[in-house]
């Protein structure tokens, strides 16, 4: 016979009633305990491999507290896992990390939906609070119709909990769904660069909701708001379809003027009907000669020069109020500046690889303005590194040559 009991000082600890060859097989270990309650007799090598957990337990007679050490058993036998306690003293067991959100919704789906607040060993605690082994948690809960907060879904640990947040969100809160998801989606347009003609903007989300299964762009607003998608996993194909849109229409007649080849290129761009003018290059693209270019009057800082997909050109071309200070630029016939090019290279770990990198570029002559080395537990290795760069084809015979390199597996231009 077992059974757990809590005493005065709210200590739980479990109390057997056994015969002497249940006694005795249980002194034997934990593996004689199980073998007892299969009817196996004997010794074999896995009570052996388990006389470790004997010696633990013996090791910890030292101490008084029985709550230390059932912590020190199950952090030592089972890492990954707390085990809570009710205020009835029924034990609760969840993934390491889990907040008391997830403790509630592991108790009763109707508890964490009303939860207000959580109480760990008589003191309230934040709803953040991650939960540890041994603790007493009491829920405090609010009227029936209250619901989840939208943002739990950031907060809980568990699949569980955060499936059942989205379930009350999706069946109670459609309106208030849509609502929320269009801000978003909308917002992160914004963030993006992808300026959408308020005309064209309801056909254009249609045209994302179908590409993915939705039956209507409110359907896809609904499940964004009660975070059945997120937005971060779909603004790839959203970009797509935006690229799609503006090659479909035509572009600004600007760009169709013919560049006069006797204008002075300052930094090697010719600017079209403006001599001398201040040029610098966006950082977001990093033009280089060779890439076809668009032009954008700042104010008092001259011409900023883009490559002509770059984001910032496709989206506010459709603006109003800027598409007049898009300019015809282009390359001037020898271009004998050095540009900055950005390049990615994925290679496996090897104890040379950053050596080999740094022996191919120099000797090429070309200069590195800057490196980042990032390593992922797979053995990874993820190097960005910025070099002085002629031309288009002056790039693409350095990518080759560093792709030759032992390991390494991709290179890459980003800002292309």
């Amino acid at each position: 016979m077992q059974s757990t009991v809590v005493g005065r000082e709210g200590i739980p600890f479990e109390v057997q009633i056994r015969t002497r060859e249940m006694h005795h097989n249980a002194e034997y270990g934990i593996a004689a305990h199980w073998k007892y309650k299969l009817g196996i007799s004997g010794k074999d090598r896995l009570e052996e491999h388990l006389i470790w957990v004997r010696q633990f337990l013996e090791s910890q007679g030292e101490t008084e507290d029985a709550v230390d050490i059932l912590r020190n058993i199950k952090s030592d036998l089972l890492p990954e896992e707390v085990y809570v306690f009710t205020p009835k003293g029924d034990i609760i067991n969840l993934p390491a990390g889990s907040t008391v959100i997830d403790f509630a919704y592991a108790i009763h789906t109707a508890i964490g939906h009303r939860m207000t607040g959580a109480k760990v060993g008589g003191r309230i605690v934040p709803i953040t609070y991650k939960v540890k082994t041994g603790e007493f948690i009491e829920i405090l809960t609010g009227p029936k119709d209250k619901g989840p907060s939208r943002d739990w879904l950031n907060i809980a640990h568990t699949s569980g909990a955060k499936s059942k947040i989205r379930a009350w969100f999706k069946k109670e809160k459609r309106e208030d769904n849509i609502t929320e998801g269009k801000a978003q989606y909308e917002r992160e347009l914004r963030r993006h660069l992808m300026n959408i003609p308020s005309d064209k903007a309801s056909q254009f989300a249609d045209e994302i909701a179908k590409r993915l299964k939705f039956e209507s762009s409110e359907d896809m607003y609904a499940s964004i708001g009660y975070g059945g998608i997120l937005m971060s996993r779909i603004i790839p194909k959203i970009r797509e379809e935006f690229k799609k849109s503006v090659k479909q229409d035509d572009p600004v007649a600007v760009f169709d003027i013919p560049l006069k080849k006797n204008i002075k290129a300052p930094a090697g761009v010719i600017v079209e009907g403006i001599d001398n003018c201040l040029v610098r290059f966006a950082k977001c693209c990093n033009p280089l000669p060779g890439d076809e270019i668009s032009g954008f009057i700042t104010r008092g800082q001259g011409v900023t020069v883009h490559k002509s997909d770059c984001l910032n050109v496709t989206s506010s071309r459709y603006l109003d109020a800027e598409s007049l200070r898009w300019i015809k630029v282009g390359w001037s016939e020898n271009v004998k500046e050095s540009f900055r090019a950005t390049l990615e290279i994925t290679a496996l770990e090897g104890n040379a690889l950053l050596a080999d990198i740094t022996i191919a570029l120099s000797s090429m002559h070309v200069p590195v303005l800057a490196m980042n080395v990032r390593t992922t537990a797979d053995r990874r290795v993820f190097v960005v590194t910025s070099v002085g760069i002629s031309n288009i084809e002056h790039l693409k015979t350095v990518m080759a040559k560093l792709k030759k390199i032992k390991d390494v597996r991709t290179v890459e231009r980003l800002n292309k």
